[in-house]
């Protein structure tokens, strides 16, 4: 349920609306705008509440339900666009965020090498991963905490901020103290102990679509992160699985405008593991700009051949490169810039 109060309504009489929640055991959500407040009422009883509960309150202009699955993450709760800001880098604003970077962590030369050539080339974000979720159990699984203080170095070093995976509420906290954007893998999109873990720590969030979810299942397991107070929620489109084999994944290009319109949270996209292959990762990335996503997270490595995870759909430091430049005209036809 979404209480909108007034322009200029008081703070009393916003916390009459929050007290009123509270005393019939409900949940609150203050959205705190420029010119007006929307308090979004939560929990499992709202059905059985009249709207007339809290529209005879003072303050209150309109009273309506959501009817949607998920709650928080609704364009109804905010109208205007979340921008997170990520040590000055912002998410979901005018500028298109490129987070670059190899898959995993290998060593501290390789990061450093990867760390100098997507910030030379205008990328904002350094991405690589010390935890590596694989499919196979005798697969190259990440340095884990040595990982970490590679990642930690290279931040120290070049002045980027990091975004690494997080897989397990144990890890939450000693990944947190190394990242400053923590992901959350399409493996663990549905993993509701680590979203309530992550959200508490109260750190930028990039959440992957999972690999067989609808948006509308997507949005409600942000809805778990938001619910823990954390705001700073990007969410990532990484290709869904099909039918189609021509590629790793399917790339719904279509959820960027449909995120668009039904949340108020940024969205970005990988490129990378959608494509699955060197060869076609610039189209899809071109093609993210285009759609009107918020950035990118794409895997770049010094030397792709040698990579020990994902060399075949990693694109080398001269194609990132070119591809930088070849994504600033589209930025500018859509009102972005790079």
């Amino acid at each position: 349920m979404i209480v909108n109060m007034k322009t200029g309504a008081t703070a009393e009489e916003i916390d009459g609306v929050v007290q009123r929640a509270k005393s019939l055991k409900l949940g609150v959500q203050l959205n705190l705008g420029t010119d007006r407040t929307v308090v979004a009422i939560l929990g499992s009883n709202t059905g059985k509440i009249s709207t007339d509960t809290f529209a005879v309150l003072p303050g209150v202009e309109q009273v309506t339900r959501i009817m949607k699955p998920y709650k928080l993450a609704a364009r109804e709760v905010k109208p205007q666009d979340t921008i997170v800001n990520i040590k000055g880098v912002e998410v979901g604003g005018k500028r298109f965020v490129v987070m670059a970077g190899p898959c995993a962590v290998e060593s501290k030369e390789q990061l450093f090498e990867a760390a100098q050539i997507v910030t030379k080339a205008g990328a904002s974000v350094l991405r690589g991963g010390a935890f590596k979720p694989r499919t196979s159990p005798f697969s190259f699984q990440g340095l884990e905490e040595a990982g970490l203080e590679i990642l930690k170095q290279a931040k120290e070093r070049f002045g980027i901020p990091i975004i690494t995976e997080v897989m397990d509420t144990h890890e939450a906290k000693l990944v947190a103290g190394c990242a400053d954007i923590l992901q959350i893998g399409a493996r663990n999109m549905q993993n509701f102990a680590l979203l309530k873990e992550v959200g508490k720590i109260k750190r930028p969030v990039v959440l992957k679509r999972g690999f067989s979810s609808t948006v509308t299942e997507w949005l409600t397991a942000a809805d778990y992160l938001l619910a823990e107070g954390n705001a700073d929620v990007i969410l990532c489109e990484r290709g869904i699985r099909t039918f189609e084999d021509s590629t790793r994944f399917s790339m719904d290009i279509s959820s960027i405008p449909v995120i668009k319109k039904f949340s108020h949270l940024p969205v970005i996209v990988d490129p990378s593991h959608a494509a699955g292959h060197y060869s076609l990762v610039p189209s899809i990335a071109k093609a993210a700009v285009a759609a009107g996503a918020d950035g990118l997270l794409i895997e770049v490595h010094p030397n792709p051949k040698e990579a020990l995870v994902d060399g075949l759909q990693s694109i080398t430091p001269s194609d990132f490169t070119r591809l930088m430049n070849e994504m600033k005209p589209i930025a500018k036809a859509v009102g972005r810039y790079i």
